[in-house]
């Protein structure tokens, strides 16, 4: 049996929210591997020193060791934790996450060698981050990230509402204040528009956008649902009729995955490695960031076109299949094998 020790920030059974970490890890296991997870503290110093003791006494105990890596301040996780593994000739893989790692690069550029050339491997789980790695010398294997496509209920659209649905965590850097600000432009033409934002708070945004709605005079148009589990709302999906993801900064969400496997059309803005993701026109629109009438005019161009409509449903499905975990998983066992 091969052993993995996952570091990353461990709190889908606290939070409800499903991460990489989560979905990764089940991957794994149910192909027989034991893989330990550290840590899910929620104090920062106090995770950074639960992950730097499961290196120094379980490291030597397993086959690799997988680090998530964020561009913020887990960013220095990665670093002190890989740098352990590099003193204890531990084979680790930082797993990259987030579409400010590029920045990241720029930032802290010695850093990011001393972590990503002394690797096992680098995994990129976009073209968008695997090119901005190659671009600085790092080399780096793309692995997507996937979902059970037999999970996923496809619904054929064709006629649709203006109801807009919205999953992230409520989080400045993926602007769901942008979301209440197109309903407002979207309601100027279909006074009956409704939103739903589903996802937990991460840094006070979500009080924010109830602010928001409330001080435009369209709260009661939107439900805010909180944590969701994957099951849940992909039940709630069924009542929407278009996807939006209003981030500033991105890389490869998930949720957009999901999305396209459910049938919803989706309208995006064009952030980081979205285009590598969605091709716009075709299984989904891109629009500018930050720019609500743009992307109220793309919705309102989606729903008076049903033909349109049929055609960014069924192709986004299509794209959604080659993101099944069945085919995906295969790369991680080559990889880890």
């Amino acid at each position: 049996m091969k052993k993995i020790l996952y570091i990353g920030n461990n709190f889908t059974k606290k939070t409800g929210y499903n991460s990489t970490m989560a979905t990764l890890s089940q991957l794994l296991e149910d192909e027989g591997y034991l893989v330990t997870r550290f840590s899910d503290k929620k104090n920062k110093i106090t995770r950074l020193l639960a992950m730097c003791m499961a290196v120094i006494i379980k490291g030597k105990k397993n086959d690799f060791i997988l680090i998530d890596t964020f561009s913020t301040v887990s960013f220095y996780y990665a670093l002190i934790t890989s740098q352990i593994a590099r003193l204890f000739s531990i084979k680790y893989i930082p797993i990259l996450h987030g579409g400010n790692l590029p920045s990241r690069l720029d930032k802290s550029y010695f850093s990011s060698k001393l972590i990503f050339n002394n690797s096992y491997k680098n995994i990129a789980p976009s073209i968008y981050l695997q090119q901005a790695f190659k671009k600085k010398g790092f080399g780096t294997c793309f692995i997507p990230n996937g979902i059970l496509i037999e999970e996923y209920n496809y619904k054929q659209r064709s006629v649709i509402q203006p109801k807009l649905l919205w999953v992230r965590a409520f989080d400045k850097t993926y602007n769901p204040l942008l979301a209440i600000k197109v309903l407002v432009e979207l309601r100027k033409k279909y006074p009956q528009a409704t939103l739903c934002m589903v996802g937990p708070d991460k840094d006070g945004t979500l009080g924010e956008a109830k602010k928001l709605a409330k001080k435009l005079g369209i709260y009661m148009s939107i439900k805010f649902t909180g944590v969701l589990s994957k099951e849940e709302w992909h039940r709630l999906s069924e009542n929407y009729d278009i996807f939006i993801n209003t981030t500033n900064v991105d890389n490869m969400p998930v949720s957009i995955i999901e999305a396209m496997a459910l049938g919803l059309p989706i309208v995006s803005t064009n952030a980081g490695g979205l285009p590598y993701l969605i091709s716009s026109n075709i299984d989904g629109i891109l629009v500018n960031i930050n720019n609500e009438q743009e992307m109220a005019d793309a919705i309102i161009k989606i729903i008076e076109s049903p033909s349109k409509v049929s055609e960014l449903s069924q192709k986004a499905r299509l794209k959604a299949e080659k993101y099944d975990l069945e085919i995906i998983k295969n790369q991680w066992l080559d990889l880890l094998t």
